[in-house]
C-alpha cells in the first residue's frame, strides 16, 4: 500500500503482474469467494461500467455489414476478435438531437440521460439524471462508493465547460464531476488512513450537532436531522472502505506516481482502467464511468505510436471528405477499441465465483455522436462486453430499426441490474433481443 514503484507500463499490480501468477481464489473479493464456508452460496454482484469515446466514429469503417452470431467484424471493430464471444455489438440506436444547443455538449452530457427533447435542463440541454446514477441509487447502499467517475482528459487549458468533460449527472444541473489524476483516484479508493482521519472529524461534527439540538426550533431540527443523516452516510462509507482492506491488501495495488500530464495516451487510459477494475473487483463500487478524452476540445492531442505528430480530433471530424483525414480518424477509432479490449481482457482474467469479473459485468463502449462530421446521433457506436451474470446474449451483432432510442438500452441495463424501470428518457421499451432467456 505504501510502495511508490510502478511497473514499466504504469499498470497497477494486481491487475497486471499479480494476475500473471496462478489464479488464486484469494485474489477475488471475500464477498465473492466460492471456497469459504461463511460465503457459501453467495452470488457475485452485477456491475455496470461505461467507456466513453468522444466525437463519434467514422461510420463507414465502423458499421458491420451483417448481423447475428457469425457477423463480419468491420475494419474498426477488428480488435474485438480476441474477445468476440464476450461482446455484443448494437446498431441503429440513438437519440433525438435538440436544435439550438451545442451538439458536442449534448453528446457527452446527454449520452447516459437521453431525456425527451422537451425535457430541458436550465441551460437548454435534454439532460436529466443519468442511468449510471439511477443504477447507483440501487447499488450504492452496499458499497463504499456509490459510483466512480474518471476522465483521461490530457489538457490543462480548460477551454471548455463541464458539459464537455463529464458524462455522469445527478440531475439536470448537478454534475458528478469526473477525476483525472490517477493518484487522487488511488488515494480516494485505497488510502484508508485518510478516511479514518475524516471519521475523527465527523465524530466531532456529530457531537456538536447533538449539543445544538435542544436549542433549535422544529424546522431547524429537521434540517439538522437531514445533515446528520448525510454524515451517517459518510460514516457508513468509511466503514465499508475499512471492511474491504483485507481484499485490497491481498491485491497490493501500487500508488501511481507518474504525473498524468506525462503519461502516453495508452498509459493514461490503461492506468485509469486498472483503477476502475480494482474498484469493481474489491466491491468498492458497482458503477463506474471512464471518459477516454473530452468532447470537442481542439487542442493538439498526442497519441504516441499511432501518429507521428499531435492531432486535433474534433477538427479532423469535420474534414472527413478527405480520404487521408478519414483514414486518420478511423485509426484513432481503432486505437480506442484496442484500449477497450485490453480492459475487457483484464476483467476476464480476474476470477470471481465460478467465472470472472467480466462475466458479472456490463462494460459498455459508446459515444454521444454517431458522426462528429454532421453532429449526428442516430446510429451511436455501441459495444457491450460481459454477460451480466448470464443476463446478456453476447457474441452477436444486432441491428435495430432506424430511430430506436438508446434509452431503450438504458431501461434494459437497469432491469438487468435489478431495477424495475419501465421508462427512461425517451424510451419506448426494453431491448428484449439482447437478454438471455
Amino acid at each position: 500500500m505504501k510502495s511508490l514503484q510502478l511497473s514499466r507500463r504504469t499498470v497497477l499490480r494486481g491487475v497486471g503482474a499479480t494476475l500473471a501468477l496462478p489464479l488464486l481464489d484469494i485474489m477475488s473479493p471475500s464477498c465473492c469467494r466460492a471456497d469459504s464456508s461463511s460465503q457459501a452460496g453467495v452470488t457475485p454482484p452485477r456491475r455496470a461500467a461505461f467507456f466513453y469515446i468522444p466525437n463519434g466514429v467514422v461510420q463507414s469503417a465502423w458499421n458491420p455489414v451483417d448481423t447475428g452470431e457469425t457477423f463480419t467484424l468491420s475494419p474498426t471493430l477488428q480488435p474485438l476478435e480476441t474477445v468476440r464471444e464476450h461482446v455484443l455489438v448494437l446498431s441503429n440506436i440513438g437519440r433525438v438531437k435538440t436544435p439550438g444547443t451545442d451538439g458536442h455538449a449534448q453528446a457527452s452530457t446527454c449520452w447516459l440521460s437521453t431525456a425527451a427533447p422537451d425535457e430541458l435542463s436550465p441551460d437548454g440541454y435534454p439532460l436529466k439524471r443519468t442511468i449510471d446514477q439511477v443504477i447507483a441509487d440501487h447499488t450504492g447502499h452496499e458499497t463504499a462508493f456509490r459510483s466512480l467517475e474518471l476522465s483521461c482528459n490530457p489538457y490543462e487549458d480548460n477551454r471548455e465547460s463541464i458539459y464537455f468533460d463529464n458524462i455522469s449527472w445527478y440531475g439536470g444541473s448537478h454534475v458528478a464531476r469526473s477525476l483525472r489524476d490517477p493518484q487522487q483516484v488511488f488515494n480516494r479508493l485505497f488510502r484508508v488512513e485518510q478516511h479514518i482521519s475524516s471519521r475523527s472529524v465527523l465524530d466531532l461534527v456529530m457531537q456538536d450537532a447533538r449539543s445544538l439540538n435542544p436549542r433549535l426550533g422544529q424546522r431547524d431540527r429537521e434540517k439538522l436531522e437531514e445533515y446528520t443523516q448525510a454524515v451517517r452516510t459518510v460514516e457508513q462509507q468509511i466503514e465499508r472502505v475499512q471492511q474491504r482492506q483485507d481484499d485490497i491488501r491481498q491485491l497490493n495495488p501500487q500508488t501511481p506516481v507518474k504525473p498524468w500530464q506525462a503519461m502516453h495516451r495508452d498509459e493514461f487510459i490503461q492506468v485509469m482502467g486498472d483503477l476502475m477494475i480494482l474498484a469493481l473487483q474489491t466491491d468498492l463500487t458497482r458503477v463506474a464511468t471512464l471518459m477516454t478524452a473530452p468532447e470537442r476540445w481542439s487542442s493538439p492531442l498526442k497519441v504516441e505510436g499511432w501518429f507521428e505528430r499531435p492531432i486535433e480530433h474534433h477538427s479532423l471530424t469535420h474534414g472527413q471528405a478527405n480520404d487521408g483525414v478519414r483514414n486518420d480518424l478511423a485509426k484513432l477509432d481503432r486505437f480506442h477499441l484496442e484500449q477497450f479490449v485490453h480492459l475487457v481482457q483484464k476483467m476476464a482474467a480476474v476470477p470471481e465465483g465460478e467465472g470472472s469479473l467480466l462475466d458479472n459485468t456490463m462494460f459498455m463502449l459508446g459515444s454521444g455522436l454517431s458522426s462528429g462530421e454532421l453532429h449526428e446521433c442516430t446510429n451511436l457506436p455501441t459495444v457491450i462486453a460481459g454477460r451480466a451474470a448470464g443476463r446478456l446474449k453476447t457474441g452477436q451483432h444486432v441491428r435495430y430499426p432506424t430511430g430506436t432510442p438508446i434509452a431503450n438500452l438504458w431501461v434494459t441495463l437497469a432491469n438487468i441490474m435489478g431495477i424495475k424501470q419501465d421508462r427512461f428518457g425517451d424510451s419506448t421499451g426494453p431491448l428484449q433481443e439482447i437478454e438471455a432467456a
